[in-house]
């Protein structure tokens, strides 16, 4: 039986999960092949291996993050004694060359890690015939059959254009275009209030662009609003413009090459025109299930979503058939929980072991001009959970010593933990913004892991001075209404 098939794992999809699971596999001494094929963007943009998260996803979104925070450093650093003379300009192609540059090493690296594994790399469309065949289409249109054990499914998903807005897409671009653009956007109009939309607003003001961000309703839903608040209230001091309860009805290409949008002022019924160099779409990603041939394998999806119905271990409605990352039906979309729940899956399959991933309590972190950290429920989800009664928040406005030299305004600098009222007070969610908040929240979410409680967090000594000990401090409760702001060093 060992040699019924060509593979005991094909793996369709070379993102972070695709990957991490098929080297787990591999080390485990299974025989695998990934499949990664990138479709170019509607604007043709297109890249090497590694998915999302690589190429178009976190690691640019941070580096380009980083130079905005830079920007602001640098003008910190004359109250700090630096002097520097003369105008602070940015240049997008420098910058973007740089970054560029990284993730083609990325690219590179991730090839040969799959090569020392002994991993087979396949540039190649993957689809599926039946539940131990995989058919892989060439970008020569070159057609291939492999046979497999079992078939992982990790192909994860790709940004929305709104289907009903003339001009959206032929004028548009969306973050599978923002961080390989040769040259700089120039005054953008983001739509959208993602965090992918505020992260992208975020450091194209930092970088000095003229930045507009369109919202329908409300910022960052399904995170917890106070913090959301807070995020954009910094941004609106940063210089992000903010088109609040706007729609957009259509976007024109002027002869002088400028976009013309057009949008609906919801609340007061007005229409609006302005123009913007670019015109950045962050509404929403969809799956990328379309091509795959599910539905005449009868793989079950969630009709709203286009994700794949998937078990606790990853399982499809198909024996034989996983699928995992940003395509299962209800889970994080996030690389570290793919790449996680990747290495169990391919643990699993190896027989070597049964654990299960973990989706509770995942932390996470938006990384817009003033970052927000949080780990664990929302305020929202606390109480409606456990009620108004039975939790205890427990909060407070802080100021991070270096804003105080620099005079930066602190007001957004806050911090909140969410306890059960009862009993040990178990920390139900802990929320942070300010410098560094992955930083900071990385090290709580542990806690969280070993049931975490208020009187813990007090046991806690404090590291002098940083913004995370703050966390460790906090006594006041928004129950007894007294201020929260924090006082001496």
């Amino acid at each position: 039986g060992k040699w019924k098939y060509d593979y005991d794992l094909v793996v369709i999809g070379g993102g972070s999960g695709g990957l991490a699971c098929s080297k787990e596999a591999a080390q485990l001494g299974q025989k695998v092949a990934v499949l990664d094929y990138v479709e170019p963007s509607v604007k043709g943009t297109k890249w090497g291996l590694g998915g999302t998260c690589v190429n178009v996803g976190c690691i640019p979104k941070k580096l380009m993050h980083q130079a905005a925070l830079l920007g602001t450093a640098v003008k910190d650093a004359k109250k700090y004694g630096w002097q520097i003379s003369g105008p602070i300009c940015h240049d997008w192609a420098t910058m973007a060359e740089a970054i560029q540059n990284h993730v083609r090493s990325l690219n590179w690296g991730h090839r040969v890690q799959l090569q020392d594994k002994k991993v087979k790399y396949l540039n190649v469309k993957g689809s599926l015939v039946d539940k131990h065949t995989v058919k892989g289409l060439s970008k020569a249109g070159k057609e291939m059959i492999l046979t497999a054990k079992n078939i992982v499914i990790a192909t994860g998903g790709r940004p929305n254009y709104p289907t009903n807005i003339p001009g959206a897409v032929e004028h548009g671009i969306t973050s599978d275009d923002i961080f390989w653009l040769k040259k700089s956007p120039g005054k953008t109009l983001v739509v959208g209030a993602s965090y992918v939309a505020l992260e992208c607003a975020g450091f194209l003001t930092g970088i000095g662009l003229d930045t507009t961000v369109m919202v329908r309703s409300i910022a960052l839903r399904g995170f917890d609003q106070q913090m959301a608040g807070l995020v954009t209230d910094y941004m609106d001091a940063y210089g992000t413009k903010f088109a609040w309860m706007c729609v957009p009805k259509r976007v024109d290409k002027l002869s002088s090459g400028a976009l013309q949008v057009t949008w609906t002022d919801t609340h007061t019924g007005n229409e609006h025109k302005d123009t913007y160099d670019s015109v950045l779409w962050a509404v929403g990603r969809a799956p990328e299930t379309k091509a795959l041939g599910l539905d005449k394998l009868g793989v079950q999806l969630r009709k709203e979503t286009g994700k794949i119905v998937v078990g606790a271990d990853e399982s499809t409605s198909v024996p034989n058939i996983y699928a995992f990352g940003d395509i299962g039906e209800g889970r994080p979309e996030l690389t570290p929980t793919a790449i996680k729940a990747g290495k169990f899956l391919a643990r699993r399959l190896a027989g070597h072991s049964t654990e299960l991933m973990n989706y509770d309590n995942v932390p996470t972190t938006v990384f817009t001009p003033l970052e927000y950290g949080c780990v664990g429920l929302s305020e929202e989800e606390a109480e409606k959970r456990h009620g108004k009664d039975g939790i205890e928040v427990y909060h407070a406005f802080y100021k991070p010593l270096e804003f105080s030299v620099a005079e930066r305004d602190a007001s957004q600098c806050y911090l909140k933990v969410i306890c059960e009222r009862g009993g040990d007070q178990k920390i139900l969610g802990l929320h942070f913004t300010g410098p560094n908040a992955g930083e900071v929240t990385q090290g709580f979410a542990m806690g969280f892991q070993c049931g975490a409680t208020y009187s813990h967090l007090l046991q806690t000594v404090g590291i002098h001075p940083t913004c995370a000990e703050e966390l460790i401090k906090v006594s006041i409760t928004k129950r007894s209404g007294l201020d929260a702001t924090v006082t001496g060093c």
